[in-house]
C-alpha cells in the first residue's frame, strides 16, 4: 500500500474528506445522517469500551451515563471543529491529538457507517472510496476559510435552494457555531477569532454565492 502524501501530525489541523464508491447516495434517503453524526460522537474518544453497534444494545441508562462520562473524562483521538455529510460524502475539520488518531478515527467511522448502511440496504462490500483525502491547514487563515467552505457547501452544491435552508440544514455544524447549543464540535477554536456568532454568520453568507459559482465552473479548471 502506498504511503500517505500528508503527514498527519499530533497538534495540527487537517481536512478530512472522502466520497461514497462510485458517488452513491449514502447519507440521504438510503442512509441515515443521525446515525453517521451518532458514529462521529462516540469514535472522537480512545477508551470506548466496544464497538457503536454492540454499545446500542446496552440499557438505555448505561449509555446515557457512559456518554456523559466520556464527555468529561475521555481523552480524544481527535477534535471535530466542524463537519457537513453531504448525500454522497462528508468533509470533517479535525485536530489530531493522538498518534494515528486521525486514522483510527476514521477507520471506525466509515467501517461503523459502512456496516450499519450494508446491513440497512441488504447490500455487500465497500461503501467509501478507499482511503480518505487529508489536507494540512497550515495557517489561522485557512482554519477560518476551511470552516466557511465547509458549512457552505450544501449551498454551493445545491442540495439545499436558499440561505434559510442552509442555516436550518441539519447534517452540518454550523447551528453549532450560530446559536452555541453544544454538540460534539469545538467550534470555539474558530469562533475565538470572531466578535460574536453573528459576525461568523456574515463571514459564512457573504460568500456563499461566489462559493456556488466557483463549484458551478469546477469542472473547467484543469487539476
Amino acid at each position: 500500500m502506498p504511503y500517505r502524501k500528508t503527514l498527519l501530525v499530533n497538534n495540527h489541523y487537517y481536512h478530512i474528506f472522502n466520497h461514497s464508491l462510485r458517488k452513491a447516495s449514502i447519507f440521504g434517503n438510503l442512509g441515515n445522517p443521525a446515525r453517521a453524526m451518532n458514529l462521529m460522537d462516540y469514535y472522537r474518544f480512545i477508551k470506548i469500551p466496544t464497538s457503536y453497534s454492540l454499545f446500542l444494545k446496552f440499557p438505555r441508562k448505561y449509555q446515557l451515563d457512559l456518554l456523559k462520562k466520556l464527555k468529561k473524562e475521555g481523552e480524544k483521538k481527535v477534535e471535530i471543529l466542524s463537519f457537513c455529510l453531504m448525500p454522497n460524502h462528508y468533509h470533517l475539520l479535525l485536530k489530531q491529538k493522538v498518534k494515528n488518531g486521525i486514522k483510527d478515527f476514521i477507520s471506525a467511522f466509515q467501517n461503523g457507517y459502512a456496516k450499519y448502511f450494508n446491513i440497512k440496504n441488504e447490500k455487500e462490500g465497500p461503501v467509501f472510496r478507499g482511503r480518505f483525502k487529508a489536507k494540512t491547514v497550515s495557517s489561522d487563515y485557512q482554519l477560518l476559510h476551511l470552516s466557511r467552505y465547509i458549512h457552505l457547501n450544501p449551498y454551493s452544491s445545491n442540495i439545499v435552494k436558499n440561505l434559510n435552508s442552509l442555516l436550518t440544514y441539519t447534517w452540518s455544524s454550523l447551528s453549532e457555531y450560530l446559536t452555541q447549543e453544544k454538540g460534539f464540535c469545538q467550534p470555539e477554536i474558530v469562533l475565538n477569532q470572531f466578535k460574536n456568532p453573528k459576525t461568523y454568520k456574515e463571514f459564512v453568507l457573504n460568500q456563499a454565492d461566489y462559493q456556488k459559482e466557483l463549484e458551478s465552473i469546477k469542472h473547467l479548471i484543469p487539476e
